[in-house]
């Protein structure tokens, strides 16, 4: 990939990669998938519009975002395929939720009361998947008592005369990427027997499955929302892994020999045991580099795996290549992703930032450019 000798730090996104993680939870879910790529949090951190872009061909159900402004955004970027707004909307959102033909996620009678008011007074039927809380806790009808919500469903079954149109009903896993999926066939009864209460019309979509609940429950989810799996972070230690999709570059910007008892970074917290090179990164937590990983983490530097020392700065970093000869300023280091036979993947940063996957790739900031490859 030709970037720019300007370009200090940057994202390499491979598109191909993220295609093929998508048709592995297709094949998963069995014949006929039913799939929303979950865009939120712009697309994960690297481009919700590239995203898009580059899975429309696989033909996914709709897409999933998080709140209505992600929506409005994929509305902006030109995007009229269906979108599903997943987390529960503010009522100050209800009419421009309708008036983009955003579905929307809801968990209480009085929210459904407010869009069906909106769909009315527009003359066009605002777009709702019921979400059931089998144990997440976090929204949802609780799964425990649907006579509760009766009324909801009631309202729901007047389809557009009334206002809405019933897309679909949905609960979500809250321990499938744990090993052996603790939990996901109660949450999945539970869901079962709502439904059976409920009786919903075919048109309505059941789906269950996040990444992991994909691989675990196939077929058994009815459809699923996958996000983490499709761009390259682990799901689970007894599931699948997926292809690489993201690494991160930064240029090498000073090359420098340091004698024995050399400090780097602040409050000093390495010092050389002998005379070292240390080679400073353009990049740092201002870009989405955990400080955390300072005196910890690693880069690529040449093929080779080298140590970062001293903490981690806003702007730069400082890698010790001391026995790597031929390094210079311009060169580029690999702080996620492959270089020669090395690799540095985004879960083995996830562990040593003691976080996940989904925080370090949602934490790099614009400052890096996304730079998307259909290169294989």
């Amino acid at each position: 990939m030709d970037i720019p000798p300007r370009t200090r730090a940057w994202i390499e996104v491979a598109a191909p990669a993220l295609r093929r993680n998508y048709r592995r939870v297709a094949r998963a879910l069995g014949p006929d998938p039913w799939i929303v790529p979950m865009v939120k949090a712009d697309g994960y951190g690297l481009g919700a519009r590239q995203v898009v872009q580059a899975l429309a061909p696989e033909g996914p159900a709709a897409w999933g975002v998080a709140t209505l402004a992600e929506g409005a955004a994929l509305r902006d970027a030109g995007v009229d395929d269906a979108v599903i707004v997943f987390s529960p909307i503010p009522p100050g959102e209800v009419e421009a939720a309708v008036a983009l033909e955003l579905a929307v996620a809801v968990s209480d009678g009085a929210l459904l009361d407010l869009l069906a008011a909106e769909g009315r007074r527009r003359g066009r039927p605002a777009r709702v998947h019921l979400e059931v809380d089998t144990g997440m806790g976090r929204a949802g009808f609780p799964a425990s008592s649907p006579a509760r919500w009766a009324p909801a469903v009631a309202a729901l079954r007047d389809g557009p005369a009334g206002g809405l149109r019933w897309d679909g009903l949905f609960t979500h896993l809250h321990s499938a990427d744990e090993a052996g999926g603790p939990g996901v066939d109660d949450q999945l009864r539970a869901f079962q027997a709502v439904v059976s209460a409920l009786v919903p019309p075919p048109s309505v979509r059941l789906h269950v499955a996040n990444s992991a609940g994909a691989f675990r429950l196939g077929a058994r989810a009815g459809g699923a929302r996958p996000g983490i799996f499709l761009y390259g972070g682990g799901i689970g230690p007894d599931l699948p892994t997926p292809e690489p999709v993201a690494a991160v570059r930064a240029r090498i910007v000073r090359v420098a020999d340091v004698p024995a008892g050399a400090t780097v970074g602040y409050g000093a917290t390495y010092r050389a045991e002998r005379p070292e090179r240390w080679a400073t990164l353009a990049v740092g937590y201002g870009d989405g580099l955990p400080r955390c990983l300072g005196n910890r983490g690693h880069a690529l530097v040449a093929g080779r795996r080298v140590p970062l020392v001293g903490r981690i700065s806003m702007d730069v970093a400082v890698a010790n290549i001391s026995g790597l000869p031929g390094v210079e300023a311009g060169n580029v280091a690999t702080l996620v992703g492959r270089d020669g036979m090395e690799e540095i993947s985004l879960d083995e940063v996830a562990a040593l930032a003691d976080t996940i996957s989904y925080e370090i790739l949602t934490g790099w900031t614009p400052r890096l450019p996304r730079t998307w490859t259909e290169a294989e």
